[in-house]
């Protein structure tokens, strides 16, 4: 998630008076399939074959009106045909149709990436991990500085160069004692050094870093920022938040040119890694698109990449890319609407509410409840934009009082006329209260959740806003009673890309402590995968050309070592990723 801060407000309201552009984004069409040719007795016509036949395992098509198979036809990078082993076998299965047995291995839609920052991808190969377990190291202080040392002497980092980390979470410190300005100088005195806070809201810096970026005493907290202070005085103490990071995270360094191109395969790979072949671009500034659209022109994607400009970036990218022209994919990559984002993270304690946080503020702060990121004027100038252009909206609301103010902006946005259809989805949604999902239903707008937040975050909104509220985190099962068809994240980097841990997060709500959260909440293993396969494709407009198991739908594939629907609930997470296979072909384990 990217923020800006008060001084780029006149951007956003120069944004907002862009004159409309004709034309709206369109559905990515799938192209149908003609019909089997005839074939002779005892042979398959040439138009017929499949490459590909895919049996022997359990086939999740995510189709409600034929929800298992026995045998799967590819062709040409498409599903051919699902049905019985023979009826396809007999119907599509010719001389040099490849048979793959999939020895009992469970074979679905591949996984669609309904929120994350992509970009983030193609630059964390070369950063520290100190995510805390079980996804990483950072348990405490002095793990998180063991880590980073280990990654400065395997990378052999010279002295004065920059080394960045990502995934500190300061909730599951141990008796508080939280990393420090005084912590990264005693191990890195020769190097800045950037520890990405795991909300990705913000970063620990080393006093080289901060004078790196120029943040000192003298320097003024941006409104809708913080910088903590070193106790006693005004100098900062390494964590920059929210608008006073935005500075910093611009300026951190981007791969070259000579570099994008396989940095983008790198990034890719990560994604092919976990089953996902739609990856999500959440707050894309233009600067960035153009480095997506380089790779592009490079040939360089092995997955679709679906990229949402930034809200202050509109301009910018409006003038290269007419939004007539969004909406369609060009070799793997689209513009698929507008992100704006109101509110900060729950766990980072920036997330905007409508009662204090019992806690404080993330730098001490009395009667906190968090700040909006920018006024409610420019929300409902920003959303009513995004409306006239008839492009889908994604937008980052939180806490309580962020979704109070994104409704409002919804309404000014539709003065009274909700009779055309409009795609918006509201990004993470954690605190939303049971009136105000009503609203979202009665509206059609969709909720993308973040279960994960039930396993890393609990005791942190538990503390922070108490049980009650932090049971209803993502009440994904009251969504879907109320006929909504929510989507689920793991707003990567924040969280790893760990699909069956996501799943298995939405089924069962346990915390790290083994604590449930919300109980009443739980979904069933298929709602679980729908959120993260044919839901998240009608997010994308694509419930025509992905996300169930169809003819005419494209061939993107997974094959896990078990069926997710079939094994008991608190294994999913042990669940692996066999095999990923995009139009057909097998990208992950090998291109």
């Amino acid at each position: 998630m990217k923020l800006i801060n008060r001084s780029m407000w006149a951007t956003l309201a120069c944004v907002v008076a862009i004159a409309p552009v004709s034309g709206c984004a369109r559905k990515q069409a799938a192209s149908s399939d003609a019909e089997p040719a005839g074939k002779s007795a005892g042979a398959v016509a040439a138009d017929a074959a499949a490459d590909v036949l895919y049996v022997g395992g359990d086939i999740v098509t995510v189709n409600d009106a034929q929800p298992s198979v026995d045998a799967l036809a590819v062709k040409d990078g498409r599903i051919l045909a699902v049905g019985s082993r023979g009826d396809v076998e007999s119907a599509h299965k010719g001389e040099a149709t490849k048979v793959v047995d999939l020895g009992g291995k469970a074979l679905l839609p591949a996984f669609i990436d309904s929120h994350g920052h992509y970009i983030n991808s193609l630059t964390v190969a070369t950063q520290a991990k100190v995510y805390p377990p079980p996804a990483g190291p950072g348990g405490d202080v002095e793990s998180i500085i063991a880590a980073i040392d280990k990654f400065r002497v395997e990378h052999s980092v010279p002295k004065g160069e920059l080394i960045q980390a990502y995934g500190y979470d300061e909730n599951v410190m141990p008796d508080g004692r939280l990393l420090n300005r005084d912590d990264l100088d005693k191990a890195f005195p020769d190097n800045p050094v950037v520890v990405g806070h795991v909300s990705m809201h913000g970063a620990v810096l080393n006093s080289a870093a901060l004078a790196k970026y120029g943040i000192s005493a003298a320097t003024e907290t941006a409104p809708g920022g913080v910088i903590v202070r070193k106790p006693g005085t005004n100098e900062p103490y390494g964590l920059i938040m929210e608008t006073s990071y935005l500075p910093v995270f611009s300026a951190l360094p981007k791969p070259t040119r000579e570099q994008e191109a396989a940095a983008t395969r790198a990034g890719q790979m990560l994604y092919a890694e976990a089953g996902v072949t739609l990856a999500h671009e959440g707050a894309t500034h233009a600067s960035e698109l153009e480095v997506m659209q380089r790779a592009t022109a490079a040939g360089a994607n092995i997955i679709d990449v679906v990229a949402y400009p930034f809200m202050t970036d509109l301009e910018k990218v409006v003038a290269a890319n007419p939004v007539a022209t969004w909406g369609r994919y060009d070799r793997h990559l689209k513009i698929g609407g507008v992100k704006i984002t109101i509110d900060g993270s729950p766990q980072g304690k920036t997330a905007y509410f409508t009662k204090p946080y019992l806690t404080g503020g993330p730098g001490g702060e009395k009667d906190w409840r968090g700040e909006p990121t920018i006024p409610q004027e420019l929300i409902n100038k920003l959303v009513k934009q995004v409306y006239d252009w008839n492009v889908p909206l994604i937008l980052h609301c939180n806490g309580d009082a962020a979704i109070d103010a994104f409704l409002t902006a919804y309404e000014y946005a539709r003065a009274g006329d909700y009779s055309r259809p409009w795609n918006v989805t509201t990004i993470h949604t954690q605190f939303v209260r049971k009136d105000q999902l009503e609203k979202m239903a009665k509206y059609g707008i969709r909720p993308s959740f973040y279960t994960l937040h039930t396993y890393y975050f609990a005791e942190a909104h538990t503390a922070n806003r108490g049980k009650e509220q932090a049971q209803y985190i993502s009440p994904m099962r009251d969504a879907i009673d109320l006929g909504m068809h929510p989507t689920n994240h793991t707003d990567f980097y924040v969280a790893p890309l760990d699909q069956m841990f996501m799943m298995w997060s939405a089924v069962n709500r346990v915390s790290r402590a083994g604590e449930v959260i919300g109980a009443d909440q739980r979904v069933t293993p298929l709602e679980a995968l729908k959120t993260m396969t044919i839901w998240a494709a009608e997010q994308y407009d694509e419930q025509d050309r992905r996300g169930s198991l169809e003819p005419g739908k494209i061939a993107d594939l997974v094959i896990l070592d078990a069926n997710p629907l079939a094994v008991e609930p608190m294994t999913i997470k042990d669940i692996k990723v066999v095999e990923t296979i995009k139009e057909g072909k097998t990208i992950y384990p090998a291109l």
